[in-house]
Protein backbone atom coordinates (compact mmCIF):
# COMPACT_ATOMS: atom_id res chain seq x y z
CA UNK A 1 0.00 0.00 0.00
CA UNK A 2 1.74 3.11 -1.15
CA UNK A 3 0.33 5.25 1.69
CA UNK A 4 0.57 5.52 5.50
CA UNK A 5 -1.54 3.66 7.70
CA UNK A 6 -5.09 4.14 8.30
CA UNK A 7 -8.65 2.83 9.97
CA UNK A 8 -10.74 1.15 7.91
CA UNK A 9 -13.92 3.26 6.76
CA UNK A 10 -15.93 0.19 6.53
CA UNK A 11 -16.18 -1.36 10.84
CA UNK A 12 -16.53 -5.59 10.34
CA UNK A 13 -19.40 -6.87 11.65
CA UNK A 14 -20.81 -3.12 12.52
CA UNK A 15 -22.70 -0.83 10.19
CA UNK A 16 -20.94 2.63 10.47
CA UNK A 17 -20.10 5.24 8.34
CA UNK A 18 -17.70 8.26 9.09
CA UNK A 19 -18.89 11.37 9.89
CA UNK A 20 -17.15 14.59 10.63
CA UNK A 21 -16.92 15.57 14.42
CA UNK A 22 -18.64 19.22 15.27
CA UNK A 23 -17.91 19.05 18.66
CA UNK A 24 -16.95 22.91 18.26
CA UNK A 25 -15.07 22.79 21.44
CA UNK A 26 -11.87 21.51 20.46
CA UNK A 27 -10.79 23.62 17.57
CA UNK A 28 -7.55 24.08 16.68
CA UNK A 29 -5.11 25.41 19.80
CA UNK A 30 -8.25 25.71 21.89
CA UNK A 31 -7.35 22.41 24.57
CA UNK A 32 -4.12 23.12 25.76
CA UNK A 33 -1.32 26.31 25.09
CA UNK A 34 1.57 23.76 25.40
CA UNK A 35 3.94 23.75 22.45
CA UNK A 36 3.47 20.26 19.74
CA UNK A 37 5.92 18.91 17.35
CA UNK A 38 5.54 17.68 13.86
CA UNK A 39 6.22 14.58 12.90
CA UNK A 40 5.56 12.02 9.49
CA UNK A 41 4.72 8.52 8.97
CA UNK A 42 4.55 6.33 6.10
CA UNK A 43 4.74 3.00 5.10
CA UNK A 44 7.77 2.63 3.30
CA UNK A 45 11.14 4.23 4.24
CA UNK A 46 11.48 7.64 2.48
CA UNK A 47 15.41 6.88 1.62
CA UNK A 48 18.93 7.71 3.44
CA UNK A 49 18.89 10.69 0.72
CA UNK A 50 15.71 11.99 2.16
CA UNK A 51 16.07 12.07 5.86
CA UNK A 52 17.82 15.69 5.98
CA UNK A 53 15.33 17.85 4.11
CA UNK A 54 12.38 15.32 5.98
CA UNK A 55 14.09 16.80 9.37
CA UNK A 56 13.88 20.40 8.32
CA UNK A 57 10.22 19.82 8.94
CA UNK A 58 9.20 17.41 11.43
CA UNK A 59 11.15 15.74 14.56
CA UNK A 60 9.97 12.40 14.51
CA UNK A 61 9.27 9.94 12.39
CA UNK A 62 6.73 6.62 11.93
CA UNK A 63 8.99 3.84 12.90
CA UNK A 64 7.57 -0.07 11.48
CA UNK A 65 8.45 -2.94 13.36
CA UNK A 66 6.50 -5.53 11.18
CA UNK A 67 5.28 -4.89 7.64
CA UNK A 68 2.83 -2.52 7.35
CA UNK A 69 -0.65 -3.19 6.11
CA UNK A 70 -0.08 -4.09 2.37
CA UNK A 71 3.20 -4.34 2.43
CA UNK A 72 5.42 -7.70 1.78
CA UNK A 73 8.29 -5.96 3.64
CA UNK A 74 9.24 -3.89 6.19
CA UNK A 75 11.60 -1.06 4.23
CA UNK A 76 12.26 0.27 7.73
CA UNK A 77 14.23 -2.56 8.94
CA UNK A 78 17.75 -1.88 10.25
CA UNK A 79 17.09 2.32 9.83
CA UNK A 80 16.43 3.17 13.56
CA UNK A 81 20.33 4.20 13.57
CA UNK A 82 20.00 6.41 10.62
CA UNK A 83 17.06 8.12 11.75
CA UNK A 84 18.07 8.55 15.04
CA UNK A 85 21.65 10.27 13.75
CA UNK A 86 19.33 12.56 11.41
CA UNK A 87 17.95 13.89 14.35
CA UNK A 88 14.72 12.11 14.91
CA UNK A 89 12.67 10.86 17.44
CA UNK A 90 10.06 8.15 16.86
CA UNK A 91 6.29 6.36 16.84
CA UNK A 92 7.31 2.87 17.04
CA UNK A 93 4.56 0.88 15.55
CA UNK A 94 3.31 -2.82 15.19
CA UNK A 95 0.89 -4.24 12.63
CA UNK A 96 -2.11 -5.50 14.78
CA UNK A 97 -3.94 -8.08 13.29
CA UNK A 98 -7.93 -7.48 11.63
CA UNK A 99 -11.16 -9.12 12.76
CA UNK A 100 -11.11 -11.41 10.26
CA UNK A 101 -7.68 -12.82 11.40
CA UNK A 102 -8.68 -12.91 14.95
CA UNK A 103 -12.27 -14.41 14.21
CA UNK A 104 -10.72 -17.77 13.30
CA UNK A 105 -8.55 -18.31 16.04
CA UNK A 106 -9.54 -20.35 18.86
CA UNK A 107 -7.83 -17.48 21.47
CA UNK A 108 -7.79 -14.17 20.51
CA UNK A 109 -5.76 -13.35 23.68
CA UNK A 110 -3.33 -15.66 23.49
CA UNK A 111 -2.38 -14.34 19.71
CA UNK A 112 -2.18 -10.80 21.57
CA UNK A 113 0.26 -12.03 23.49
CA UNK A 114 2.22 -13.65 20.73
CA UNK A 115 2.13 -10.62 19.24
CA UNK A 116 3.40 -8.57 21.45
CA UNK A 117 6.02 -11.08 22.19
CA UNK A 118 7.38 -10.47 18.16
CA UNK A 119 6.74 -6.52 18.87
CA UNK A 120 9.13 -6.50 21.78
CA UNK A 121 11.26 -8.69 20.31
CA UNK A 122 12.04 -6.62 17.46
CA UNK A 123 12.28 -3.27 19.19
CA UNK A 124 15.26 -4.91 20.78
CA UNK A 125 16.73 -6.44 17.75
CA UNK A 126 16.25 -2.72 16.06
CA UNK A 127 18.03 -1.15 19.45
CA UNK A 128 14.79 0.55 20.62
CA UNK A 129 15.77 0.97 25.10
CA UNK A 130 13.21 -0.40 27.72
CA UNK A 131 10.56 1.86 28.20
CA UNK A 132 10.48 2.55 24.64
CA UNK A 133 6.11 3.22 23.68
CA UNK A 134 5.06 0.90 21.01
CA UNK A 135 1.66 1.71 19.52
CA UNK A 136 0.04 -1.04 18.21
CA UNK A 137 -1.91 -0.29 14.60
CA UNK A 138 -5.43 -0.71 15.15
CA UNK A 139 -6.98 0.04 11.13
CA UNK A 140 -10.91 -1.17 12.05
CA UNK A 141 -12.89 2.05 12.87
CA UNK A 142 -16.21 2.04 14.92
CA UNK A 143 -16.63 -0.47 18.36
CA UNK A 144 -14.23 -2.78 18.91
CA UNK A 145 -15.85 -6.26 19.27
CA UNK A 146 -15.20 -9.01 21.99
CA UNK A 147 -12.67 -10.66 19.97
CA UNK A 148 -10.82 -7.15 19.13
CA UNK A 149 -10.33 -5.47 22.68
CA UNK A 150 -9.45 -9.07 24.33
CA UNK A 151 -6.61 -8.95 21.40
CA UNK A 152 -5.74 -5.63 22.25
CA UNK A 153 -5.89 -5.77 26.09
CA UNK A 154 -3.73 -9.44 25.84
CA UNK A 155 -1.12 -6.85 23.72
CA UNK A 156 -0.98 -4.61 25.79
CA UNK A 157 -0.71 -6.33 28.84
CA UNK A 158 2.22 -8.57 27.62
CA UNK A 159 4.07 -5.43 26.19
CA UNK A 160 3.99 -4.00 29.83
CA UNK A 161 5.21 -7.45 30.89
CA UNK A 162 8.24 -7.01 28.82
CA UNK A 163 9.21 -3.73 29.84
CA UNK A 164 8.02 -1.61 27.35
CA UNK A 165 5.15 0.75 27.13
CA UNK A 166 1.66 0.34 24.89
CA UNK A 167 -0.13 2.50 22.86
CA UNK A 168 -2.72 2.19 19.94
CA UNK A 169 -2.99 3.76 16.72
CA UNK A 170 -7.14 4.31 16.39
CA UNK A 171 -9.80 6.03 14.89
CA UNK A 172 -10.91 9.48 16.86
CA UNK A 173 -13.68 10.23 14.58
CA UNK A 174 -17.45 9.57 15.09
CA UNK A 175 -18.75 6.50 13.70
CA UNK A 176 -22.61 5.51 13.48
CA UNK A 177 -23.92 2.18 13.97
CA UNK A 178 -27.24 0.68 13.12
CA UNK A 179 -29.44 2.27 15.28
CA UNK A 180 -27.65 5.71 14.75
CA UNK A 181 -25.70 5.09 18.24
CA UNK A 182 -22.41 7.26 17.82
CA UNK A 183 -19.54 5.88 18.53
CA UNK A 184 -15.84 6.68 18.38
CA UNK A 185 -13.18 3.85 18.32
CA UNK A 186 -10.74 5.98 20.63
CA UNK A 187 -13.08 6.33 23.33
CA UNK A 188 -14.41 2.64 23.61
CA UNK A 189 -10.91 1.14 23.45
CA UNK A 190 -10.49 3.57 26.49
CA UNK A 191 -13.28 3.26 28.49
CA UNK A 192 -12.42 -0.70 28.45
CA UNK A 193 -8.89 -0.65 29.13
CA UNK A 194 -10.01 -1.16 32.72
CA UNK A 195 -7.04 1.05 34.19
CA UNK A 196 -4.57 -0.34 32.08
CA UNK A 197 -2.26 2.73 31.13
CA UNK A 198 -2.66 2.82 27.18
CA UNK A 199 -1.00 5.61 25.17
CA UNK A 200 -3.69 7.12 22.54
CA UNK A 201 -2.16 8.01 19.04
CA UNK A 202 -5.67 9.15 17.13
CA UNK A 203 -6.28 9.70 13.44
CA UNK A 204 -8.71 12.39 12.50
CA UNK A 205 -8.26 13.76 8.92
CA UNK A 206 -11.59 15.73 9.04
CA UNK A 207 -11.85 19.58 8.57
CA UNK A 208 -12.75 21.08 11.19
CA UNK A 209 -10.68 20.12 13.35
CA UNK A 210 -7.85 18.90 11.45
CA UNK A 211 -5.76 22.16 9.45
CA UNK A 212 -5.42 19.44 6.38
CA UNK A 213 -2.14 19.01 3.88
CA UNK A 214 -0.50 21.68 6.37
CA UNK A 215 2.91 21.92 8.33
CA UNK A 216 2.76 24.70 11.07
CA UNK A 217 5.05 26.12 12.64
CA UNK A 218 2.85 25.96 15.77
CA UNK A 219 1.11 22.27 15.72
CA UNK A 220 -1.96 21.89 17.01
CA UNK A 221 -1.75 19.79 20.30
CA UNK A 222 -3.05 16.60 19.99
CA UNK A 223 -6.10 17.32 21.89
CA UNK A 224 -7.15 19.41 19.77
CA UNK A 225 -8.56 16.28 17.38
CA UNK A 226 -11.47 16.26 19.73
CA UNK A 227 -9.94 13.51 21.88
CA UNK A 228 -8.67 15.20 25.28
CA UNK A 229 -7.07 12.10 26.03
CA UNK A 230 -4.67 11.62 23.26
CA UNK A 231 -1.14 12.02 23.06
CA UNK A 232 -0.70 12.14 19.33
CA UNK A 233 -2.71 13.69 16.39
CA UNK A 234 -2.64 12.29 12.90
CA UNK A 235 -4.24 14.89 10.93
CA UNK A 236 -3.79 14.31 7.29
CA UNK A 237 -3.01 11.36 5.23
CA UNK A 238 -1.53 10.36 2.06
CA UNK A 239 -4.32 9.84 -0.39
CA UNK A 240 -6.45 12.62 1.10
CA UNK A 241 -9.82 10.68 2.09
CA UNK A 242 -12.38 12.35 -0.01
CA UNK A 243 -15.58 11.05 2.72
CA UNK A 244 -13.83 12.49 5.09
CA UNK A 245 -11.60 15.24 4.27
CA UNK A 246 -13.55 16.98 1.62
CA UNK A 247 -14.00 20.41 3.76
CA UNK A 248 -9.99 20.77 4.10
CA UNK A 249 -8.80 23.53 3.07
CA UNK A 250 -7.33 22.57 -0.56
CA UNK A 251 -3.95 22.15 0.56
CA UNK A 252 -3.82 18.67 -0.55
CA UNK A 253 -1.06 17.81 -3.95
CA UNK A 254 -3.57 17.72 -6.72
CA UNK A 255 -3.83 13.93 -7.16
CA UNK A 256 -5.00 13.73 -3.52
CA UNK A 257 -1.34 13.37 -1.74
CA UNK A 258 0.29 15.70 1.40
CA UNK A 259 3.76 16.10 -0.19
CA UNK A 260 6.30 17.51 2.87
CA UNK A 261 8.24 20.55 2.14
CA UNK A 262 11.80 20.65 0.68
CA UNK A 263 11.05 17.52 -1.39
CA UNK A 264 10.28 17.30 -4.91
CA UNK A 265 6.44 16.35 -5.34
CA UNK A 266 7.48 14.50 -8.72
CA UNK A 267 9.30 12.33 -6.23
CA UNK A 268 6.10 11.35 -4.78
CA UNK A 269 6.98 10.78 -1.35
CA UNK A 270 4.01 11.46 0.09
CA UNK A 271 3.24 11.23 4.26
CA UNK A 272 0.84 11.14 6.53
CA UNK A 273 1.38 14.09 9.19
CA UNK A 274 0.84 14.63 13.12
CA UNK A 275 1.43 16.26 15.89
CA UNK A 276 2.30 15.47 19.41
CA UNK A 277 3.50 16.98 22.91
CA UNK A 278 7.05 16.05 22.21
CA UNK A 279 10.05 15.58 19.87
CA UNK A 280 10.12 11.41 20.65
CA UNK A 281 6.83 10.53 21.55
CA UNK A 282 7.92 6.69 21.54
CA UNK A 283 11.16 7.77 23.56
CA UNK A 284 12.82 5.50 21.21
CA UNK A 285 15.99 7.64 21.54
CA UNK A 286 19.04 5.84 22.85
CA UNK A 287 19.86 6.85 26.33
Amino acid sequence: MKRGPRFATAVVAVSAILLLHTNTSAQLGTPSSAPAHLGFDRNEYPGDENLKPLRETFSYAGFWLNRPPGENTNSWSGKRRALESAGFGFLVLFNGRLFANLRTVSNASHLGAEDARAATAAAQREGFPAGTLIFLDQEEGGRMLPEQKAYIFAWVDAVAAAGFRAGIYCSGIVATETGGLRIITAEDIHQSAAGRKIAYWVTNDACPPSPGCAFPRNPPHPAASAIDFAEVWQFAQSPKRTDVASGCPKNYSRDGNCYPPGIDPARHLHVDVNSAATADPSQGRSR
